[in-house]
C-alpha cells in the first residue's frame, strides 16, 4: 500500500494470531506460542507484540527468559511484576517496565486487581549482543506527557528519562486528539513500525484502525495523523 511516494505495509488486526485462555485473551501482531506464521516473524530487531487482557486475579506465573528485551505498556489497569532481580512493582496505566533478560532471568506479570481486568502490550525487541547481564528499568510519564503528541519512552542511552535498552531502538508514545498530526524523520537503514492502541489514524495516507500494525522503511519525513483521539507506540528501529 502507498502513501505518497512511501511504501506502507499494514499488519491488520483482524489478521493478528488468537489465544484465547480463559483468563487471558491475547493478540499476536507475531508468531508466538502456538501461532506461527513464516510470513510474519518479526519487523527488524522487533520480535513481539501481544496485545493481552488479562481476568482479575489472573496472570502469567514466573517462568525464564535470556537473551531478549521485553516491555509491558500497561493501558488499563494494574499490572503486578516481579522478578529475580528483586524488582516488584505494580505498573498504572501509561507506565512501561522493560527487563533485559541477558543470560536469563525469570519474572511473574499477573493483574493486580482481584475484580477488574488488565490490559498491556507485551512487546520483545532482540538485544544488539547475548549474555549480556541482566536489567531493569521503568518509564513513567510525567504531568506534562499526559496530552504530548509524542514522547520518547524508550533509548539506547536512557535519554530524556526514557527507560533504557541493549538495542539501537527508540520507542515513542503518540497521544493525538482528533484531527491533530505529528511527523517522524526515518534515517536511511532504519525502519518505522506504528501500532496503533486504540483510535484511528492515517499513516502517510494510509488508514488504521485499533489494534493495526504497519511498517515503512523509506527514509524521509512520515506524517501520523489522527482521524480520532488515538494513542500508539512508534518503533524506529535498525
Amino acid at each position: 500500500m502507498t502513501g505518497g511516494q512511501k511504501q506502507v505495509v499494514v499488519r491488520k488486526s483482524k489478521d493478528r494470531g488468537v489465544a484465547d485462555f480463559g483468563w487471558l485473551q491475547s493478540r499476536h501482531s507475531f508468531s508466538f506460542g502456538d501461532y506461527y506464521d513464516p510470513a510474519h516473524m518479526g519487523f527488524r530487531s522487533l520480535r513481539v507484540i501481544n496485545q493481552d487482557q488479562v481476568a482479575p486475579g489472573g496472570g502469567f506465573p514466573t517462568h525464564p527468559h535470556k537473551d531478549m528485551e521485553i516491555f509491558s505498556y500497561v493501558v488499563a489497569g494494574g499490572l503486578a511484576h516481579q522478578d529475580s532481580m528483586g524488582n516488584g512493582r505494580v505498573l498504572q496505566p501509561g507506565q512501561i517496565q522493560l527487563m533485559s533478560a541477558g543470560h536469563g532471568v525469570t519474572h511473574s506479570e499477573f493483574n493486580a486487581s482481584e475484580t477488574d481486568p488488565v490490559h498491556f502490550l507485551q512487546i520483545w525487541i532482540q538485544p544488539h549482543t547475548q549474555q549480556l547481564e541482566p536489567g531493569y528499568s521503568e518509564w513513567h510519564p510525567l504531568p506534562e506527557h499526559q496530552d504530548r503528541a509524542k514522547v520518547l519512552v524508550i533509548s539506547p542511552d536512557g535519554r530524556d528519562q526514557s527507560a533504557c535498552i541493549q538495542q539501537d531502538a527508540y520507542v515513542y508514545r503518540l497521544r493525538l486528539r482528533t484531527g491533530k498530526e505529528v511527523e517522524h524523520a526515518l534515517e536511511s537503514g532504519r525502519g518505522l513500525w506504528l501500532q496503533l492502541i486504540t483510535g484511528a489514524m492515517i499513516l502517510d495516507g494510509v488508514a488504521l484502525s485499533a489494534g493495526d500494525g504497519a511498517s515503512v522503511e523509506d527514509a524521509g519525513v512520515h506524517n501520523i495523523a489522527a482521524t480520532a483521539d488515538s494513542e500508539a507506540l512508534l518503533f524506529d528501529l535498525v
